[in-house]
């Protein structure tokens, strides 16, 4: 498995697997700035999704769904900087249009298109503007799109510092991914927008089950302030065009590349100066290690501590102890590490908490929580809470 690493790490910028094209352009969502992108197989191919669960999905996430069903996608168009979301019937209409429009700009049929918005919620989408743009996009057409993956992930930022991209080979074939997001994460089914396209032949059913595994373990361990956004959308696009590839080694590569975006997306978050990861091991099962790993990653107490490199472990144990339905946590058997540090059960010393500080200043934290109860594992990943997460927040939309 060849890693070829992302922009934003100094990393070569990837191109393509054969048989996609893109296209990014400025449709007057934001300022300057592209803040529309298509990505368009030449091909049939098959798909996967998985959407947000919140009960304000927004048309493009339902509309999606719909078309996602098929496991028959075949373009992706994403508009930035407004989520369409409580926009009643006039957004749903909206939807569908782009929806159309792209299929038209692309020659494929309606139902394999799958759209993304993201932005800002509650406001109309500028169709008068976004209209005139697919029109010129249209005479552009598909034989003239020459976006690189850097620049569609660019297109899709909203408060992002940089775009997130990543890439793995499998065999002849290859593996990219495009995702953004840094704030309203807190992952129910999907998280953000994450994108994925694949000329390897993989069969719908393995794909589906491929993609969903890697979601699972990555983006849905994923957390930056704890809210579910309306608009989370990760999807894969597999043509087939570089023939079939190893399943197993596929879909660890897949994993792979999905927890590469997922560690960008966490790095990036809003405010953010650090990467916090949280490791659960030895809990009752996978799902318990999950829940005490997002307690600890969304203590607003413990974020805050690893921004200030303050070595107050006990808010660690805190948020172990928050989870008071699990009543197999038995103190007595917890161990709690930073790094390779032991804070608890030990009794830190002067020396030992000062050495502590000092590995807290580090751009990476990691956090390890052995409950010696059975053989669950998983790990979170997010960031710290600066001053910086409330400027962003408070002056979003003014």
């Amino acid at each position: 498995m060849q890693h070829v690493y992302a922009v934003d790490r100094f990393r070569a910028s990837p191109t393509w697997p054969v048989g996609f094209r893109a296209y990014t352009g400025h449709g007057g969502l934001r300022a300057d700035g592209d803040d529309i992108s298509i990505v368009v197989s030449d091909r049939p191919a098959v798909s996967a999704a998985v959407f947000t669960r919140s009960r304000f999905a927004g048309a493009a996430v339902r509309l999606s769904r719909e078309h996602a069903a098929g496991r028959r996608l075949r373009a992706v168009g994403t508009l930035a900087k407004n989520a369409n979301v409580a926009t009643g019937r006039p957004g749903d209409t909206h939807a569908a249009e782009v929806a159309g429009r792209i299929a038209a700009i692309v020659a494929v049929p309606t139902d394999e298109v799958l759209i993304g918005m993201t932005g800002v919620i509650g406001r109309p989408l500028p169709m008068d503007t976004i209209r005139a743009h697919l029109d010129r996009a249209a005479r552009l057409g598909p034989a003239g799109f020459d976006a690189d993956p850097v620049r569609v992930a660019r297109a899709m930022m909203t408060t992002d510092t940089r775009p997130k991209t990543a890439e793995r080979t499998v065999g002849r074939a290859r593996i990219v991914g495009v995702a953004k997001g840094v704030g309203m994460l807190e992952p129910d089914m999907a998280t953000m927008l994450a994108y994925v396209f694949t000329d390897a032949a993989v069969p719908p059913t393995e794909l589906d089950a491929a993609f969903r595994a890697a979601v699972d373990k990555s983006f849905n361990c994923l957390s930056v302030d704890t809210d579910t956004s309306t608009s989370d959308t990760a999807a894969i696009l597999a043509n087939g065009a570089a023939g079939p590839v190893d399943p197993a080694e596929f879909a660890a590569s897949l994993a792979d590349l999905c927890l590469d975006l997922t560690e960008q997306l966490a790095r990036d978050g809003e405010g953010a100066t650090k990467l916090l990861r949280v490791t659960v091991d030895r809990a009752r099962d996978d799902a318990q290690a999950k829940r005490v790993a997002k307690s600890v990653l969304n203590s607003p107490l413990v974020k805050t501590a690893v921004h200030g490199a303050d070595p107050n472990w006990g808010r660690v144990v805190m948020a172990v102890g928050k989870n008071s339905a699990d009543t197999d946590i038995d103190p007595n058997r917890v161990t709690v590490r930073f790094g390779a540090l032991e804070v608890y059960p030990a009794d830190p010393t002067p020396a030992a908490l000062a050495e502590l500080g000092e590995y807290m200043r580090r751009p990476e934290v990691d956090i390890h929580i052995h409950l010696g109860l059975a053989g669950g594992t998983a790990t979170g990943y997010g960031c710290d809470l600066s001053a910086g997460y409330v400027r962003v927040n408070a002056d979003y939309t003014s």
